[in-house]
């Protein structure tokens, strides 16, 4: 069975970076398309970003776009978010999750594995 282990939360300042990791282990991580997701305290949870399972698709939130970078490096079977020129409203707690296809979705439904998730905040 799959299983992912985020890491790389933190406390940064607005304007700052992070990076986080997406570890895999159990199953070849290349089967599987991975979405990143958020959920803040009392809102819903939202899909962040997404990559196929080969690296060359990926998607962003509206809300991330030309500041959140998706990658993936199936030989080390991990999956990374570039997080750069981070405000307060990114602050949540950031799960990764795998989905045994070679393209991405949107909805967290379609995500077979999830990780236990890492909390990112973003105050000054």
């Amino acid at each position: 069975q799959l299983q992912l282990v985020e890491s790389g939360g933190g406390l940064v300042q607005p304007g700052g970076s992070l990076r986080l990791s997406c570890a895999a282990s159990g199953f070849p991580l290349d089967y599987y398309a991975i979405g990143w997701f958020r959920q803040a305290p009392g809102k819903e949870r939202e899909g962040v970003s997404f990559i196929s399972s080969s690296g060359g698709a990926t998607n962003y939130v509206n809300s991330v776009k030309q500041r959140f970078t998706i990658s993936r490096d199936n030989a080390k079977n991990t999956v990374y978010l570039q997080m750069d020129s981070l405000n307060p409203e990114d602050t949540a707690v950031y799960y990764c999750a795998a989905m045994f296809a070679s393209n991405w979705c949107t909805l967290g439904a379609s995500y077979d594995y999830w990780g236990q998730g890492t909390q990112v905040t973003v105050s000054s």
